[in-house]
Parts: C-alpha cells; sequence; structure tokens
C-alpha cells in the first residue's frame, strides 16, 4: 500500500481544492466585481487527474511485475 500513498495523497488535495471552494464562495463587491477563489479549480483539477493518472502508473507496474515473477 505504500506505493499508492502519493497517487492518493494527490486525489485528496485536488478533493480538498474543491471542498474549500466550495466552502468559501464568492460574493459581489460594492464596485460589482466578482470576488471568488477561482484558482482551486484548475489547481483542483489538475492535482485530481495527476492522482487518477499516477494510480493507474503504479497499478499497471505492479501487474507487469507480478506477470513477470510468475513467468
Amino acid at each position: 500500500m505504500k506505493k499508492y500513498v502519493i497517487a492518493w495523497t494527490l486525489i485528496l488535495l485536488g478533493i480538498i481544492c474543491f471542498i474549500a471552494k466550495v466552502i468559501i464562495g464568492s460574493n459581489v463587491a460594492a464596485d460589482g466585481r466578482l470576488e471568488e477563489p477561482f484558482f482551486l479549480l484548475p489547481i483542483g483539477f489538475l492535482l485530481f487527474f495527476l492522482g487518477i493518472v499516477s494510480l493507474a502508473g503504479v497499478a499497471l507496474i505492479s501487474v507487469f511485475k507480478k506477470t513477470q515473477v510468475s513467468k
């Protein structure tokens, strides 16, 4: 399970970014500007998909190593 720690951490950080965006929310300033933590969306998507890709990569490497050992 230690080999999946980085992948799960990236996925968890991505989800935390999405939750933080929802909790912080957005509002309209007195001069009509929209104030929102938009930067959390692309960072959240980037972290989430990097976690998914690394999770798939680690899983594929494990499967290939197991098939080479069993031969």
